[in-house]
């Protein structure tokens, strides 16, 4: 399959952040925002869940949201999450379905990290779901300015210029 196919076959649109994606589930039931965190501006669905690709050549470039977000790897090649804490720490966490590598089908991101992806060297193309709780809204994604994450985070410069906004 190819990425044009996955494309027109999910009715992907591109996402601010690179890829492309589409909602497949909103939770009907909200949660009022006073039992929310004062990190949110508003009642949010109880869950969300996307498709996500990402294509050959693309990235998704460092963001970071207010929820946890659960990746879970569909199809395709393998890509690399790369987090930076908000204490400074780097991570990266390869998504695949290669497990006995050290590849992982599902992975966490927590909230107020900030995390971006690349397709691994040789990927022609990664298709992940990614299911946010309490759900997504664009009110709670913030892009990441380079220049401000570079301040933020020197020692993070090889990460910020590759993923960089």
């Amino acid at each position: 399959m190819t990425v044009q196919e996955l494309i027109a076959l999910f009715g992907l649109q591109p996402h601010p952040e690179g890829g492309y994606y589409k909602e497949t589930y909103r939770a009907k039931g909200t949660i009022a925002k006073n039992a929310l965190p004062d990190v949110f501006q508003g009642d949010r669905n109880y869950s969300t869940a996307i498709y996500y690709l990402l294509p050959e050549g693309t990235k998704s470039q460092l963001h970071r949201l207010s929820s946890d977000e659960v990746f879970h790897f569909y199809l395709g090649d393998p890509l690399t999450v790369v987090e930076i804490t908000p204490a400074g720490k780097i991570k990266k966490t390869i998504l695949g379905q290669d497990v006995k590598a050290g590849q992982s089908l599902q992975y966490i991101v927590r909230a107020g990290n900030w995390f971006g992806a690349y397709p691994n060297q040789g990927s022609r193309f990664s298709l992940i779901g990614a299911t946010v709780a309490p759900g997504f809204d664009f009110q709670d994604f913030e892009l990441g300015n380079r220049l401000d994450l570079l301040k933020q985070f020197p020692h993070a410069k090889e990460v910020i210029e590759l993923l960089g906004h």
